[in-house]
């Protein structure tokens, strides 16, 4: 395939959804000018669902596979064995084989709406980490200092603590940097959070194969409270929900977050984006209509024009003339009666019962109408009754 040599689709590439090209961006961009480059991003299937934050380095992948570059996306199959210590205050639990393989078949799917498989392979980097022997593993160790792996800074938070550092988690960093060896890379992509792994890999790289490696940062994208993701504090707007759900969580979100989510999450011209922050600093402005705007283009973006239309108008009809939704999940209950908690995990408005609790204690949770303040009491069923969750989430029984 032909390269796209135009200076500035290459500057867009290199600077739209970019935190940061290191070592040098001017190498990066004379290498794209001169031939085709090999780059991937690698993700490890710890979740079944994907969000608008992993969506970013998704789309970055896109980009440079649409310029007539070699894109790989590589689900971590070894990598997860180790887990991750990224931004972690404790080791990650084990996960299965069989949890592996269906986060893999769930994320197929919903990457499906970012990235052309047409352009994009798929590896697995266990087809090659798990068949290391000791003298390999070994001889990749032998290139890293270990000192440099404990100066992490979650590590040294934990030593701090006198919490735990497990063997396996030093381990990681080695592993996914040895992707960048094996596939022979000229690029990395990932989040800021995978700066400290991406740069191991580059050692690595040079030290092994003795060729240069560039890695690009793509910026983490907040929750829509304002912090960091986390699918435990229900925070994320997942790929996979309906277009009502997420037009409804967007809508919620602070105002600070209106620009970014533009500038991240949306193809909107960079122009529109500069007219939009100026006119929300001079109020010209009301941010519940840019925010309006932000919602619809996503929901464009990963359903379609007219699941946006319909999930605007819904919005309107519930929030601004205090209606119930046209269309109510209807969900069935055998049990004559339920703990609160147990009723929202089984109508599915909520992800565990830890969230549960959450939101009863926060007074987000409903029943007919009336707000729930105790996740203790047990909930006698009712055919028609209506169960809803903050502003968006609603089941009816049946």
């Amino acid at each position: 395939m032909k390269i796209n040599t135009d200076p500035k689709k290459i500057e867009e590439a290199l600077t739209r959804r970019v935190e940061q090209v290191l070592p040098d961006k001017a190498r990066l961009k004379r290498l794209m000018r001169q031939r085709q480059i090999k780059l991937y991003l690698g993700i490890d299937p710890t979740g079944s669902q994907l969000h608008l934050g992993h969506a970013i380095p998704l789309r970055k992948i896109q980009e440079f596979a649409d310029l007539g570059h070699e894109a790989i996306l590589v689900f971590g199959t070894g990598t997860v064995l180790a887990g991750d210590p990224s931004q972690r205050e404790a080791a990650r639990p084990r996960i299965s084989p069989k949890e592996i393989e269906e986060n893999i078949k769930n994320w197929k799917e919903q990457a499906n709406k970012i990235i052309d498989f047409s352009k994009v392979k798929i590896k697995y980097n266990g087809d090659w980490l798990l068949k290391l022997g000791l003298k390999e593993i070994i001889d990749i160790a032998s290139n890293i200092s270990a000192i440099k792996l404990f100066q992490r800074d979650m590590f040294q938070e934990r030593i701090r603590k006198k919490e735990t550092v497990w063997m396996h988690e030093t381990l990681y960093p080695l592993l996914q940097g040895y992707d960048s060896v094996f596939l022979d890379i000229d690029l990395e992509v990932g989040g800021t959070d995978q700066v400290f792994n991406m740069l191991i890999g580059r050692e690595l790289e040079q030290k092994m194969k003795g060729k240069e490696k560039f890695v690009l940062t793509c910026p983490m994208l907040l929750g829509i409270d304002g912090k960091t993701m986390s699918k435990t504090s229900g925070n994320c707007v997942w790929i996979s929900e309906s277009p009502d759900q997420m037009f409804g969580k967007l809508m919620s979100m602070p105002d600070s977050l209106i620009i970014p989510y533009f500038e991240l999450v949306t193809d909107t011209p960079e122009k529109t984006i500069k007219k939009y922050r100026e006119d929300l600093k001079a109020k010209k402005v009301n941010p519940r209509d840019l925010k309006a705007k932000l919602a619809f283009e996503i929901v464009r973006m990963y359903h379609s024009l007219r699941a946006a239309q319909k999930a605007e108008k819904e919005f309107n009809k519930v929030f601004r003339q205090k209606e119930l939704p046209r269309d109510i999940p209807g969900i069935k209950i055998k049990e004559k009666s339920l703990l609160l908690v147990d009723l929202l995990l089984k109508a599915k408005l909520v992800s565990s019962k830890a969230e549960a609790r959450r939101l009863v204690q926060q007074k987000g949770v409903k029943i007919n109408g009336r707000s729930q303040d105790n996740w203790q009491k047990r909930i006698g069923i009712e055919r028609g009754m209506i169960v809803q969750v903050g502003k968006r989430r609603f089941a009816k029984i049946r």
